[in-house]
């Protein structure tokens, strides 16, 4: 059975870091595209970061260049989300998500909060 458990979100200051963690189980994550979704209250689910199978290539929303970094360890079927400079408008619901690209099989998380505030 597919599982991702995300980890790390909490409330932080503006100008702030989070680190995110998806740990991933009952799948070989190198195999998979993995990425970071976000869902922002009245808001449609949005792409954040975007690993390619094998980690070679990664992209990102234009609204998170130069701030977030995706990344990965396929040894431990582990994705990190490092947000650093975080805004208000990063306040939101990060998702886990894992497409091969192959079978076409996906998987969600069941997201963590993220909040950034003073």
């Amino acid at each position: 059975q597919v599982q991702l458990v995300e980890s790390g979100g909490g409330l932080v200051q503006p100008g702030g870091s989070l680190r995110l963690t998806c740990a991933g189980s009952g799948f070989i994550s190198r195999l998979y595209i993995m990425s970071w979704y976000r869902q922002a209250p009245g808001k449609e689910r949005e792409l954040v970061a975007t690993s390619t199978s094998g980690g070679g290539t990664t992209n990102y929303a234009d609204s998170v260049k130069g701030r977030f970094t995706i990344s990965r360890d396929n040894a431990k079927n582990t994705v990190y989300l490092q947000m650093n400079s975080l805004k208000p408008e990063d306040t939101a619901v990060y998702y886990c998500y894992a497409q091969n690209p192959r079978t076409g099989n996906k998987y969600w998380g069941r997201g963590t909060q993220v909040t950034v505030s003073s």
